[in-house]
């Protein structure tokens, strides 16, 4: 691995954190409506989900098992776009933060597919 590969691999999980920690912040925002309880639970278990995945994939056994953990995040990423783009179909009261969180969920599921797509030769 090299030094640059090492570097961005800690930026991109320090990147999931801060937005796992974001996303919880945007959660204690929507639990002022009631209509959205439902939806902050679905979207909090997404959106923290993509870090967890990726950091559990650092112990994989094996290169199938590393690349099916990339894998679920990359859906847990999809995933938490869903939630997000409910949210701004749904008020306009968050639209700034909301539109915020959808874009750096649509970075990080590009990042998640392209390693996907490059750990299975096709990149």
């Amino acid at each position: 691995m090299t030094i640059e590969n090492s570097k961005f691999k800690k930026e991109f999980i320090s990147r999931l954190i801060n937005f796992s920690v974001s996303i919880i912040k945007f959660c204690e925002l929507l639990k002022n409506e009631k209509y959205f309880l439902v939806l902050i639970d679905q979207l909090l278990r997404s959106a923290t989900s993509i870090g967890a995945n990726v950091i559990e994939a650092k112990s994989s056994s094996s290169k199938t098992e590393y690349l099916r953990y990339f894998q679920i995040a990359l859906k847990s990423a999809n995933e938490t776009k869903y939630w997000l783009i409910i949210v701004l179909k749904t008020t306009k009261k968050y639209k700034e933060e909301t539109n915020r969180l959808l874009k750096e969920a649509e970075e990080i599921a590009n990042i998640l597919a392209a390693g996907i797509l490059t750990m299975k030769g096709k990149k």
